[in-house]
């Protein structure tokens, strides 16, 4: 594990990738201990232009965008790594369980999977998101996690599939190991830098999905996120306003968070992957 560290702070794309994400991380958690406001708050007229005071000036409501935009770069990457989580752990065990125990189990669970590849993703979180009255960005992270988790089911299956039948696989069934401590001890570490480069796209996915549905208003209640800046922006007519600043940061962060998350998994992409290191 130290050694792949060591090899992959190697990367220029890994690197840069992260030093981006650790730099909104880190603007999140420290410029609200300086401005502690409610970013709710209306203190200014609607859509009055950035000045020294108002750094990105104020929305449709008159609230402080910066502080807004703060709020809502903390609650998206909330959503999205909290989605990640739920995509990826269901998507490894499910990719696990299909290609190590095979027969019947493989199959429903490829059926299962291939459902849900085949229904659009998008589709089936609009009508979840639809159907509950009350979502917090927590229900929303979920909702989004159970059901993007397919794609890395079915590589997770295709690499176990591939290692159920290596030598050191075989010792241990014949060592009368369990099947769980066979997936957890003997295959589980031969994709653990795949798992982790799903999670990583599993993430950016979250984000870009939360931002999707919160400019459709069906988006986290009583919260701010990025995706609902826009919403608000577009409802209240900022672009027919003139007034940029309520949608471009919003959509600038979003694109410099995922495009960030991409670059870390390019550049783990360029270290663990045979084929593209060969």
């Amino acid at each position: 594990m130290n050694s792949s560290f060591r090899i992959l702070i190697k990367s220029p794309k890994f690197m840069f990738g992260a030093c981006m994400l650790l730099a909104m991380i880190g603007l999140v958690l420290i410029y609200p201990l300086f401005n502690r406001n409610d970013p709710l708050e209306m203190i200014a007229l609607a859509y009055q232009p950035p000045d020294s005071k108002l750094l990105l000036g104020s929305d449709n409501f008159g609230r402080d965008l910066f502080l807004e935009l703060i709020y809502g770069i903390r609650t998206s990457l909330q959503v999205g790594l909290i989605a990640g989580v739920f995509a990826t752990v269901i998507g490894l065990v499910i990719g696990l369980a299909s290609g190590y125990i095979g027969g019947m189990i493989d199959n429903l669970l490829t059926a299962i999977t291939n459902i849900f590849i085949v229904i659009p993703s998008f589709v089936i979180l609009i009508l979840i998101s639809v159907s509950i009255d009350s979502r917090s960005s927590f229900v929303t992270a979920v909702i989004i996690g159970i059901t993007s988790w397919p794609w890395t089911a079915r590589a997770v299956r295709a690499q176990t599939s591939s290692l159920r039948n290596r030598d050191h696989v075989n010792i241990a069934k014949i060592s009368g190991y369990s099947t769980p401590r066979i997936i957890l001890s003997e295959i589980l570490p031969y994709i653990a830098s795949y798992v982790v480069m799903a999670f990583v796209l599993q993430t950016a996915s979250g984000i870009l999905s939360e931002a999707s549905i919160s400019m459709l208003g069906l988006g986290p209640y009583n919260t701010i996120s990025l995706g609902i800046i826009m919403n608000w922006a577009l409802v209240f007519e900022a672009p027919v306003a003139g007034a940029w600043w309520a949608f471009i940061p919003a959509a600038i962060s979003i694109a410099i968070i995922t495009f960030s998350l991409y670059m870390m998994n390019t550049g783990m992409d360029e270290i663990f992957n045979p084929k593209i290191r060969s």
